[in-house]
């Protein structure tokens, strides 16, 4: 059980709560303001947990932030628990990889049925987050508060495709297959502890802002403006990278913290 009104506390939310899409949107965007996504547990060494507990714990409780299953896992349990028709799909992330390249499936997203439409729901995929639902539909592009959005099919495949400036992207692949919880778990044993996983590489944190973006790739904090032009300054220390993450991003950590990523590469 989720305690709906911590929740809503914590991403500041005090809408209307019945099952509807002016509540859906509202949602979405108030989480994806102010609950970064973030991998910085996986470079601790932490265990990434899925269970109700563990979500409330960690980014209702202790204001942390999380990655797909984290964010996405707790907005299930958020939509459910006030009576949304709400289903975990899987997908995999294509954003900034080659279309010859094969992602693993190690995406959740929220299926969302309103008065017999399906919409998608996503606070959890990384610069990319949704802060509006979308219809989950081949309807041509697709209005946000932030950057326009389109579902493609090529080859039997739904693509969700984000628009910078004029150039469409890939964020995602997907079949529409559901993702239950065994499933979830095991792509969050990869994502969170395979040598291979992209998050035990780098450090990443995003999340929206009123007007645009901010993202932090290893020591490249970046704001990206709602035309998509963007301004990016390199971080120079550790105690610079922990002030970051406080100030801009709400994440608190102890002076001392060391993030175990090779990519932070400090200058000596």
């Amino acid at each position: 059980m989720i305690d709906l009104d911590a929740y809503f506390a914590r991403i500041g939310y005090a809408g209307d709560t019945a099952p509807t899409l002016a509540t859906l949107h509202g949602i979405v965007r108030a989480h994806a303001h102010a609950i970064p996504f973030e991998n910085l547990d996986v470079l601790l060494g932490r265990r990434i947990g899925l269970g109700p507990a563990d979500l409330a714990a960690k980014l209702v409780t202790a204001r942390r932030g999380g990655y797909c299953f984290e964010q996405n896992g707790l907005l299930l349990l958020v939509l459910g628990a006030l009576g949304f028709a709400a289903r975990p799909i899987s997908a995999r992330v294509r954003y900034q990889r080659p279309r010859d390249y094969m992602p693993p499936r190690t995406h959740l997203f929220v299926r969302v049925e309103l008065g017999g439409e399906p919409w998608l729901a996503d606070v959890g995929v990384g610069s990319m987050s949704l802060t509006s639902a979308i219809r989950l539909a081949e309807i041509g592009e697709q209005p946000t508060p932030h950057e326009p959005r389109r579902l493609i099919r090529e080859a039997g495949v739904l693509y969700h495709q984000a628009r910078l400036g004029e150039t469409w992207h890939d964020v995602y692949e997907t079949t529409l297959e559901e993702m239950p919880p065994i499933d979830r778990e095991v792509a969050n044993w990869f994502t969170s502890a395979h040598p291979d996983s992209h998050f035990k590489s780098r450090l990443v944190v995003a999340r929206a802002l009123p007007e645009g973006r901010l993202s932090l790739l290893n020591r490249e904090l970046t704001r990206r403006a709602p035309d998509g032009t963007a301004q990016t300054r390199v971080l120079t220390s550790p105690d610079e990278l922990l002030a970051v993450l406080r100030d801009e991003f709400g994440l608190a950590f102890a002076p001392e913290t060391r993030f175990a990523c090779p990519a932070l590469d400090w200058p000596t």
